[in-house]
């Protein structure tokens, strides 16, 4: 089987999975209004969401091992329907929440095993190309959230487009339970042993990398999920707002790919991720506070995408391969507690200034912070030996710890 088809096959479910997890952004307004919502409790159900990654992360790597990325898989997109149909049947606050709780902890194991599956089958061959297509999938889901489930619910009720979530994660489910295979040769289960014991440089170098990604992925999340609402505080409609988020959202996804294409063939790729992070700050500044906040989307969904799959390769660069895994799992870990506490942070301000821009600076702020947790990660970086890439660019992924 061809590894592009897979490739195909996985950026499909990661759609699906960003897809549900923009959906309580994209009905925002439906919510409020139908269940009497702050906008703090909105942030908090975009949270939770991301919140099982705190505890999970770690473990769903070794559930990988010990039963095979493909059941992991189909495990976690079950329980992203049961999220999605909770939520989409609540009643309330109280019984929507246990929805992207449930849905988190799918989508937890879904990342991790698609991640997983990436590297299986290209084994260091346009690994940060593959990687990129993959992380594209993401803000993919997301738009086609923010473009769909707003005229939906106008047209229906946001209960109907929330199961549209289900919708898509059932077909998800049906794709990758039919189509996908593990590559040639590839080992079906391993046994996982958990260390924990690592130098304190590996430790350091996990938190200020792990920060680092947090940060940048809060930005971006924030910024997706409070958009369209501070579009339409500036007198757009409710598609209109989506239309301009989605349109920022699409235009990161191309720049996320050539990211890695660009990281697969210039000799210090890292070096744009600082001029990019500042660039990105203050465009999404200026969509709070400066003229024609529709044209600053637009190139904060430029400069958003050019980072994150750079990114992604700092810490294996650095961390020798016995220590990587467990790294990986502080970095995974840091990740999805910032996703989870950023969105509550920013409807929580929201709500105190009373300023739809508010959530759109706290963005900004995140994003600048981005910068500092790169050159102390740098600064960590020049007091250890790194495992230099080729020397195990030609190996599978696996038997060093990079999955």
């Amino acid at each position: 089987m061809n590894r592009w088809v897979m490739l195909l096959v996985i950026f499909s479910t990661r759609t699906a999975l960003g897809f549900q997890y923009q959906s309580i952004a994209a009905l925002t307004p439906f919510l409020v209004a139908g269940f009497d919502l702050s906008y703090a409790q909105v942030g908090l159900l975009m949270g939770l969401f991301m919140l099982p990654g705190v505890v999970l992360a770690l473990p769903g790597g070794l559930l990988g091992q010990r039963f095979g990325s493909l059941r992991v898989a189909v495990a976690g997109l079950a329980l992203l329907i049961v999220g999605g149909m909770i939520v989409s049947y609540s009643g309330g606050f109280d019984s929507a929440a246990i929805g992207p709780v449930l849905g988190g902890a799918g989508g937890v194991l879904v990342n991790i095993m698609l991640a997983r599956m990436v590297a299986e089958w290209f084994r260091g061959r346009e690994l940060q190309t593959a990687m990129g297509i993959m992380l594209a999938a993401w803000p993919f889901g997301m738009a086609l959230a923010l473009m769909i489930l707003g005229p939906l619910a106008a047209e229906s009720s946001w209960r109907v487009a929330e199961y549209a979530t289900v919708v898509a994660a059932g077909l998800a489910l049906g794709l990758v339970g039919l189509v996908y295979q593990a590559p040639p040769g590839a080992p079906a289960v391993e046994r996982a042993t958990l260390r924990l014991t690592v130098p304190r440089r590996v430790w350091a170098l996990a938190v200020s990398a792990g920060v680092g990604w947090a940060l940048l992925n809060a930005s971006v999340i924030v910024v997706a999920s409070f958009a369209p609402s501070f579009l339409m505080s500036r007198g757009s409609s409710v598609t209109e707002a989506g239309l301009i988020t989605g349109t920022a959202l699409w235009i990161s996804i191309v720049a996320v790919p050539l990211g890695g294409l660009v990281a697969d063939r210039v000799t210090r790729p890292r070096v744009l991720i600082v001029p990019a992070c500042l660039a990105a700050t203050i465009t999404i500044a200026c969509i709070a506070r400066a003229p024609m906040p529709a044209l600053w989307m637009v190139a904060s969904g430029i400069l958003l995408g050019l980072p994150p799959s750079i990114m992604m390769s700092l810490l294996p660069r650095a961390v020798a391969a016995e220590h990587l895994s467990t790294a990986l799992g502080v970095y995974y870990g840091l990740f999805y507690l910032g996703m989870a506490i950023s969105q509550t942070v920013a409807g929580f301000l929201r709500d105190l200034t009373g300023d739809p821009g508010m959530p759109l600076l706290f963005a900004a702020v995140l994003m600048a912070a981005t910068v500092p947790a790169v050159f102390a990660f740098w600064h960590l970086e020049g007091r250890t030996v790194p495992e230099p890439v080729e020397a195990i660019a030609g190996e599978p992924l696996q038997e060093h710890g990079l999955v």
